[in-house]
Parts: structure tokens; sequence; C-alpha cells
């Protein structure tokens, strides 16, 4: 079956923007579309008090913020008229991939991956990692230049 509802996870990382990249050659040939998502996560660490912290008006403007980035990375990739909803939401990454996925009935998803080991991978945890295990659809995973180990 071939895809024509692409999801791309963005974090604004080198990484993540490879993914997009990717994506698109991708959608291109293929004749999809690429949907872009972002997370907002509220990192509480078990101490609610630090979600307190966050005001609403901050939070506004953390999505603005974001909203603007993701419309910019977008509009920069959209000469071939490719690229469908650019979305913003808020919630653990991993939930906010995987609804979003089911939402827009994608039938891939392309994400970037650091590829981090040993104690980073462990104190940071892996969003793409979780995804390609629990996802009902295909993950694609694209691996950041500078993750990349000489030879």
């Amino acid at each position: 079956m071939t895809p024509t509802k692409i999801l791309v996870p963005i974090d604004f990382s080198s990484c993540s923007e490879q993914a997009l990249d990717y994506a698109v050659s991708l959608a291109e040939k293929l004749g999809a579309t690429v949907h872009m998502i972002s997370a907002i996560t509220i990192p509480v660490l078990g101490v609610p008090e630090l979600g307190v912290g966050l005001t609403s008006t901050m939070l506004d403007k953390l999505a603005v913020d974001n909203q603007t980035a993701l419309d910019k990375l977008a509009a920069a990739r959209n000469d071939k008229k490719i690229i469908g909803q650019v979305l913003i939401r808020t919630g653990d990454a991993r939930d906010v991939i995987l609804q979003t996925a089911e939402e827009l009935k994608a039938d891939l998803i392309v994400m970037g991956t650091h590829g981090r080991r040993g104690i980073s991978r462990v104190l940071l945890g892996s969003v793409t990692e979780m995804v390609v295990r629990t996802a009902p659809i295909p993950v694609l995973t694209v691996r950041g230049r500078q993750s990349r180990i000489a030879a």
C-alpha cells in the first residue's frame, strides 16, 4: 500500500528537519501529502508546582511561537503544494503523535532520531522508539546527519 498521508513530528531539531525533508521528497515521488505536528510538552517531572509556574499567557506565547516556526518550516518546503495540515498540540509528544496519526488517518509516520545511546538515552528517553513500538502504521526513522558515527 502506497502512503498518501505522511505525518512528520517536528521538535525543531536538525534531526526532525532532516526527517521533514525526507518526507517531502518521498511525498513528491508518491503524490502524497505531508502533515506536520509539534507537541508542546510541559515537563513537571513529578513536581506539580513546576507546571503551575507556567501561566496561560506563557503557554499561549509558546504555542504562537511554535506555530510561527512550524509555518515557516512548512512554507519553505511547500513549493509543490504537498504540505497539508500544520498542527500544534499540547501533551506528551508520544501520545500527541499517535493521536494525530489516528485523527488524520495517516498511512506513514516519518520521524527523526538522534541516535542517543547509554545514559543520555536512559535519561532523555526516546519518543521515536516508543512510537516505532506502538504505532499501528509504519514508522520510517531518519537518523540525523550529526549522529552518524565515523567509520
